[in-house]
């Protein structure tokens, strides 16, 4: 479990900000993806909620440089199993269930499990866990609410997702049990829409600089 949360730190390492996706058309997964690099953010969470998912994730882990692909929103073993499959390197999900912990600890791949309450982290600690994702984030608490569980639940870090932009990103980045966050705002749907992957990379490039 130590070296899967190693390969878990090292990916959210890479970057302040881990873009959360949700690709409609596979064909913009790899200029979107490329942009995001270029832009500084090299890890990408493609969420699995739409059909072309899995097919991006592929895309994207096959064909852009410097990538490291990841899945989001997996909700169950067969789906964690799938994203795997695909060339996902890490995956996440916004809760926790006994049936993803079991598929999880058969993986090579880390999983970033979702926890909302210091329950959730506890329980989550017992199986080995020392990086979680905080969601939803704003709509549980916020940075204030994450502050608080720094103490009590020392060793633990959190990516907190859900309800971030660059107006608050600072407020988790500064907290000490904070190792980066997960957004949406570095890929908008219209810049998305428009093919605008010079939008899109000066936003990573803004996101990149962020300091806690």
């Amino acid at each position: 479990m130590s070296e899967k949360n190693a390969k878990l730190l090292s990916v959210l390492k890479l970057q302040p900000v881990v873009p959360v996706l949700v690709i409609d058309d596979v064909k913009t997964a790899v200029p979107l993806a490329r942009a995001l690099v270029a832009g500084g953010l090299k890890a990408i969470e493609i969420t699995l909620r739409t059909p072309a998912a899995l097919e991006a994730i592929r895309a994207v882990a096959n064909e852009v440089e410097g990538a490291v692909a990841g899945a989001g929103t997996i909700l169950n073993a067969a789906q964690f199993e799938a994203a795997v499959e695909a060339g996902s390197q890490f995956v996440v999900s916004p809760g926790t269930t006994q049936e993803l912990i079991d598929a999880a600890h058969d993986s090579d791949i880390p999983l970033l499990p979702g926890a909302a309450t210091a329950s959730e982290v506890m329980g989550l600690r017992e199986e080995g866990y020392q990086v979680l994702k905080f969601f939803p984030a704003e709509q549980a608490g916020g940075a204030a609410y994450l502050k608080s569980l720094a103490s009590p639940l020392a060793g633990t870090l959190f990516c907190p997702t859900g309800g971030i932009s660059l107006s608050n990103a600072r407020d988790y980045l500064s907290l000490p049990n904070v190792i980066c966050v997960g957004g949406s705002w570095v890929a908008p749907k219209d810049l998305v829409a428009k093919g605008d992957w010079a939008g899109i990379t000066k936003l990573a490039a803004e996101a990149a600089a962020l300091k806690g």
